[in-house]
């Protein structure tokens, strides 16, 4: 479900991936992926990598140009360095599809993406399914024809919501967004939304929610504004009510604001998973068990602490996941 450094991310739909894709080979040569750095760090198995499995491994690892999957893209980096591996930084790409076609064409072997970016933006489908499993499922299998290998998912799902602050949330007792349209039934005048202007067009964002449930939004009612706005004028709650969030976002707990429930599950599942060359992991299959627990340790509650501290306290995207990493025990400092 973005080149601005540590930016949102960008949900292109299936049309721009298919207008995108023609341009990978700019987009590859454009956005660092011709030279990498390596990661110098001097780190060790912690939990993970024990007796070196990808010892004399060659690995390239990438990302997007958005906070939370530079800190993803970095901590699949340590892990594989820690487990023996040489690496190569190559994270940071401008837009969903060039990080993407890196893995697809063997410039990069992995990464971090989500289950609903590849099924609806990289595989053209329209229709989300609505189960995070079988989201899952129906993306890992359909992408095997692509040389693409999924592994198992995270509980990190940065997915669109509606949030409000805490003076609003107790002056309306709204819990979910079905109380959202009981309000504006009730009172019209109260559901006032600050939005960015792709979210207010998209028929995954608000059309599609307004429909889902029964929402007949004034038009007046409905703020456009850049993403940082949305959150800084729904913690004041005087122009908007309602915000859209991103549900991962460090923000939302910096800024006190509370995220209300899709009761109906109408928003995409955008549950983060590694994304692997398949001939990487074919020569490297020890790939799988390294990441496996980091994965799983993986939730909207550890990415939103992962990502205030870059996006709100200003730290580096690197350190972020190493000091992430290093408390976890999943890795250690070389020489410990």
């Amino acid at each position: 479900m973005r080149g601005r450094p540590c930016g949102r991310r960008e949900r292109r739909g299936a049309r721009t991936a298919v207008a995108a894709v023609v341009l990978a080979a700019a987009l590859l040569g454009g956005c660092g992926l011709v030279s990498g750095s390596p990661m110098s760090d001097d780190v060790v198995p912690g939990t993970v990598g024990r007796g070196l499995p990808l010892k004399g491994a060659e690995l390239t690892v990438t990302s997007k140009e958005f906070t939370e999957n530079i800190v993803l893209g970095q901590i699949m980096g340590l892990v594989f360095k820690a487990a023996g591996a040489t690496v190569i930084d190559k994270t940071n790409i401008q837009g969903t599809i060039g990080a993407r076609e890196a893995v697809r064409t063997g410039t990069a072997d992995g990464m971090y993406e989500y289950t609903g970016t590849g099924w609806i933006t990289h595989l053209g489908h329209v229709t989300p399914i609505a189960d995070p499993q079988r989201q899952w499922e129906a993306v890992r299998d359909a992408d095997l024809r692509n040389g693409i290998v999924w592994l198992p998912q995270s509980r990190l799902n940065n997915t669109y919501a509606l949030a409000l602050n805490a003076a609003n949330e107790k002056k309306y007792r709204v819990r979910t967004l079905s109380d959202v349209a009981a309000l504006l039934k009730k009172d019209p005048g109260a559901v006032t939304l600050c939005v960015e202007n792709e979210f207010a067009t998209r028929n995954d964002g608000l059309p599609g929610m307004a429909r889902a449930y029964g929402m007949n939004i004034p038009p007046g009612n409905v703020r456009r504004m850049t993403g940082g706005v949305v959150y800084t004028e729904t913690a004041k709650g005087t122009s908007c009510t309602f915000g859209e969030v991103f549900t991962t976002d460090g923000r939302i707990k910096a800024m006190g604001l509370t995220v209300l429930a899709d009761d109906k599950h109408f928003f995409p599942n955008y549950n983060a998973a590694p994304e692997i060359n398949a001939a990487a992991l074919r020569k490297h299959p020890q790939i799988a068990a390294v990441l496996a627990p980091v994965t799983a340790a993986l939730n909207n509650q550890v990415a939103q602490k992962l990502n205030a501290k870059v996006d709100v306290e200003g730290q580096d995207p690197h350190a972020v996941a190493k000091e992430w990493l290093l408390k976890e025990g999943f890795i250690k400092e070389g020489g410990r």
